[in-house]
């Protein structure tokens, strides 16, 4: 492992491996206005939501690492504490990777990168209509992390209205991700796109808790044919098979015939792992790990 002690390398270098190992981060496409009302909006992607009750989202236009300037998103919210934060899909992302570009303060970055501004219902800034999702907030907080360059200004922010486009909604009116097309950034120039075999699920752990990985025996977990996925799926079982589904398992003529055809016990192992593998592949977890189960 490369050991890193980041007070011993220049910002912009931890900035990169900061970037490039904390991804990908969801984008808070920020819309505020100044006290004159001139309006701006610009990408954020240290950024996130963390809470429900209150609804709180938090983004950091942090101070630039090249010349400690502050950009002016952040000066804004100081002068009016009001945002939208405004998603941002695959159909919209190079047109907010040019509104990132430092125009100079005035500039309507909604003219530069041809975005259409509609009026907030409960706030000052606009939202961007091109966004599948937008979030009238107001800023509760601003902390600054510190005073040099790279230090992050933590916008904390209270949703008060939110504009979900109902294209990316289901049939049950939750988000689908697909329809939502979302994209993330990651290090350097890189993006990804939440949507198509990029999504996948996980199912939460319900209110049975597992029994986890320390209870599967040691020649399960060091399988050389089970990953480190599939021992996950199968320690969240509440409890190791019981003699009846073993004994069902071994007793059946397939396993029979196929555990016959092995002469050494790490050949059949494998065999064994290789075919538990497949039934986890299709969620029969507990005939996996039946299967799997030795003496």
């Amino acid at each position: 492992m490369k050991e890193i002690i980041p007070s011993e390398i220049p910002v912009a270098k931890l900035f990169g491996y900061l970037t490039g190992c904390v991804a990908p981060r969801p984008i808070a496409f920020a819309s505020t206005v100044d006290k004159d009302g001139n309006p701006n909006v610009s990408p954020f992607s240290f950024f996130n939501v963390f809470g429900a009750n209150p609804p709180v989202m938090v983004f950091s236009p942090s101070r630039r690492g090249r010349d400690n300037t502050t950009k002016h998103t952040y000066q804004n919210v100081k002068e009016v504490p009001e945002v939208v934060i405004n998603m941002v899909n695959f159909q919209m992302v190079n047109q907010v990777s040019l509104a990132s570009n430092e125009f100079a303060k005035g500039v309507n970055e909604f003219v530069k990168a041809g975005f259409t501004p509609i009026e907030s219902d409960l706030v000052k800034p606009f939202r961007v209509k091109e966004s599948p999702a937008q979030f009238e907030c107001k800023v509760i907080d601003v902390i600054e992390t510190g005073s040099e360059g790279g230090a992050g200004n933590l916008v904390v922010c209270e949703i008060l209205k939110i504009h979900v486009d109902e294209s990316i909604l289901d049939e049950s009116g939750a988000v689908d991700p697909h329809k939502a097309d979302w994209v993330a950034r990651m290090g350097k120039d890189y993006y990804c796109r939440a949507s198509g075999t990029s999504v996948f699920e996980v199912e939460k752990p319900g209110t049975t808790i597992a029994m986890g990985y320390d209870q599967l025996p040691d020649y399960i977990l060091q399988s050389k044919v089970l990953t480190g996925n599939d021992l996950g799926l199968l320690a969240n079982l509440p409890e190791l098979p019981g003699k009846e589904d073993i004994e069902k398992e071994r007793a059946s003529k397939e396993y029979q015939q196929f555990v016959s055809e092995f002469a050494t016990i790490d050949a059949r192992r494998k065999a064994i792992h290789a075919l538990a593998k497949q039934l986890i592949e299709h969620g029969d977890f507990v005939r996996a790990l039946a299967i799997c189960i030795e003496g």
